[in-house]
Order: C-alpha cells, then structure tokens, then sequence
C-alpha cells in the first residue's frame, strides 16, 4: 500500500513539472490581430466617417465677387460713317450682277421699287441697316438693296444727252480713243484730287474722259485704281 502511494505522488509531481501548454493536442494554429483583417463589404450606414467623432470645420464661404463696373457706352459715329461696315458715307459702289431689286424697306418683305439689269452701273450708298444699303442711282431715285448684289469696284455711267470722247491722255487736244454715248456704262480705273479727267476703262478701251461727263465720282474726289 505505501509502495502504490508512492508512485502515485511521483506521478503527480511530475504532472506537475509538465507545462499546459504540451498536453494540447491541437495543431498549432496562426493567430491574426484585427489590424490584417480586411472586411469584405461594409454597409454605407455603418462606415465610420474617416475624420472621426468631428467633422473638420468647412473652409470660409468665399465673397461674392463684385461684377466689374460697365464700360461706357462707345461714342455714336459721326455721321458720315456706316454704322455696319464704318466705311465713310456717303460712297459709290456698283451692282454686281444684271439683275439688282431695288426695295422700300431693308427687308425682302418690303416690296420691289424698281429692278436693275445694269452690271456695273453705279450707285451710291447713304445708309446702312444690317445687310441692307439705301441707294441711290443717277436719277435721284432712293431705295434698299442688298448688299449681296453690290461690290465696291468702281463704275461710271455717261450723262447728258450728247457722246462724249475718251481720249488717250487727259487733254482736250490728245487722240480719241472712243465715243462714248449717254447711258454707257464703265469701270473708273482711277481719279486724281480735284483733277478734271479720270482714267475709264470701257470693254477694253482705256482712256480718259472728262469728270463732268459722267456720274460716279464726286467733283474732289480721289479713286485710287
């Protein structure tokens, strides 16, 4: 019996010697913090705001900016300019095709005065409204025209009831190069300040004629060719 207690209490102390640790059984197992774990899918209500308890205070509302003080209004343009093109008023030009609508108004709704069949005739702009030009021909005759059916080159339409002579330089004595009859229509090639002559160019006959035997060129004018 003394014998039995003895190996009982040698059992026991040795029990007592072995760590805890070593009579599990279970395979050894990594242990992971909270710190590597990714959860898959968070429900927006439940995420945390990433400031914290208190949200960072809101940057300051900016002024209003003040809008910048008008401009003053442009000063109107004298009146010898055009308000569309600001080329000076009054000036010639001439219809560009052979069939040319003169209106009442600046607007096709307005009705047809007269029509043009007169390429390169001239007339002479008094007033701009958008796309529309008040002229006026030879005869005093006013209206609107658009300015599609205009160009600037330069003509000239014979006047009075008598030919008239193109000569080869600006003289009285100088060769003929043409009669001309009323009504004929040129191109004005060019013109000098105060000069009584201009150069005129008919089909292909060029030449000069008289300043006063023809409408399409003020008496002082200067027409550069």
């Amino acid at each position: 019996m003394a014998t039995f207690m003895a190996r009982r209490f040698v059992l026991i102390s040795f029990l007592a010697m072995v760590p805890a640790a070593s009579l599990a059984q279970t395979p050894t197992v990594p242990v992971l913090s909270p710190a590597h774990t990714v959860p898959l899918r968070k429900h927006p209500a439940q995420a945390k705001p990433a400031h914290g308890k208190h949200p960072p205070a809101r940057p300051p509302v900016k002024e209003a900016v003040k809008p910048l003080p008008k401009p003053p209004p442009a000063p109107p343009l004298p009146a010898n300019i055009g308000s569309v093109t600001g080329l000076k008023l009054p000036r010639y030009v001439s219809l560009k095709t052979d069939l040319v609508n003169m209106r009442s108004g600046p607007g096709e709704r307005y009705p047809v005065l007269w029509v043009y069949r007169r390429r390169e005739m001239p007339v002479k702009i008094e007033r701009e409204f958008d796309i529309w030009r008040l002229v006026e021909d030879m005869d005093g005759t006013k209206g609107w025209m658009h300015e599609a059916t205009l160009t600037s080159r330069r003509g000239f339409i014979v006047t009075g009831t008598d030919p008239r002579i193109m000569r080869a330089d600006a003289s009285e004595t100088a060769d003929a190069v043409a009669v001309l009859k009323p009504g004929v229509i040129g191109r004005l090639r060019s013109c000098d300040k105060d000069a009584a002559w201009c150069q005129v160019q008919v089909q292909d006959y060029r030449g000069w004629l008289k300043r006063t035997d023809f409408w399409g060129a003020d008496p002082d004018e200067v027409v550069q060719p």
